[in-house]
């Protein structure tokens, strides 16, 4: 990096280390737009991680997690807690952007300088989470939030990586979501630390509570039973008793043997290097790199396997394309 670009990695850093909410906003747009900097800031904060409780709450679309999500960050707040949002919006596959509906659901917290809400576009990622989702958390959590909550996009029978990000996972379910079989091909009763039928005042929900305990009794014995909530986010109607199994899940993960933090970080290095890796892909493709490749796959001299087999078989091409650090790197 340039000495200009290193100084302003440490500016953004000292402000982001004194509370500045700006410094924050503007750290957290570096990582969405997959800024170059941003493996070095994150590196910088990742030994300030691991402090905060991260909650996921997914669900099909039109369940109601905004407005659950909403009640919860009133609660939270209520016991003095700092409390960050991601609310994830899918993008539109024409425009690319979002409409970003959260921050409607949520604008009366935006005076509270306890709560910091971020809306993230998914940008075509699949999973029900935008790409950033993981670097945001980390930053939320070196900022000093006690509860950082990541609502997915609406989520179908695929996205489910709010699994591997959140510590306790809410799956909010309403009665005209569809039969139970549809909540079992959608993997969401694996990935479920709690259950909440949401809209609880509507036909159906008392039964459709009723067959998901029928299938939770199915499952292997476990150290905590998955429970199931009747909630009403609109008049938040058991939301209080929602904490609660939150805070008694991670009672329960407290008590339990320490994971294997290596295992984690190992992971985590997998993903970032995945990512990082399609992201410098993009930039070549977008380039000079694989011109000459691109040219002869337009005029058909080539096929589209043999073309990506020869550039992995080229390492001068593979060096350029991965970005080989400059002269003015350290």
């Amino acid at each position: 990096m340039g000495g200009a670009t290193v100084k302003n990695l440490h500016s953004s850093l000292e402000r982001f280390s004194s509370g500045d909410r700006r410094a924050l906003a503007r750290i957290i747009t570096l990582v969405e737009n997959r800024s170059p900097e941003v493996p070095h800031l994150m590196g910088a904060l990742y030994p300030k991680c691991g402090r905060a409780r991260v909650l996921g709450v997914t669900g099909p679309p039109g369940a109601g997690k905004s407005t659950l999500t909403d009640k919860l960050i009133g609660l939270l707040r209520k016991q003095g807690r700092r409390v960050a949002v991601i609310a994830v919006d899918p993008s539109s596959p024409f425009s690319g952007g979002a409409i970003l509906g959260d921050r409607v659901r949520m604008q009366e917290h935006f005076l509270d300088q306890g709560v910091f809400i971020r809306s993230l576009a998914t940008r075509g990622r699949h999973g029900g989470l935008a790409r950033a989702t993981r670097e945001i958390v980390h930053l939320f959590d070196a900022f000093g939030f006690d509860d950082v909550v990541v609502e997915t996009v609406g989520v179908g029978q695929t996205e489910l990586d709010i699994m591997r990000l959140a510590q306790t996972t809410v799956v909010v379910l309403v009665p005209e979501a569809g039969d139970t079989i549809q909540v079992m091909k959608a993997g969401l009763l694996e990935i479920a630390d709690i259950f909440a039928v949401n809209k609880a005042d509507r036909d159906g929900a008392r039964r459709l509570k009723n067959e998901l305990e029928v299938m939770l009794q199915l499952r292997p014995d476990a150290d905590w039973q998955v429970p199931v909530l009747l909630t009403q986010a609109t008049d938040g109607s058991g939301v209080t008793e929602l904490l609660d199994a939150v805070c008694a899940h991670e009672e329960l993960r407290e008590k339990q043997p320490v994971p294997d933090e290596g295992e984690a970080r190992l992971q985590e290095w997998y993903e970032i290097l995945r990512d990082e890796l399609s992201l410098r892909l993009d930039r070549a493709l977008d380039g000079e790199t694989l011109a000459p490749t691109a040219e002869q796959l337009r005029r058909g001299e080539t096929d589209p396997y043999s073309a990506a087999l020869e550039t992995l078989a080229n390492p001068a091409a593979l060096v350029r394309m991965l970005g080989a650090p400059g002269e003015d790197d350290p």
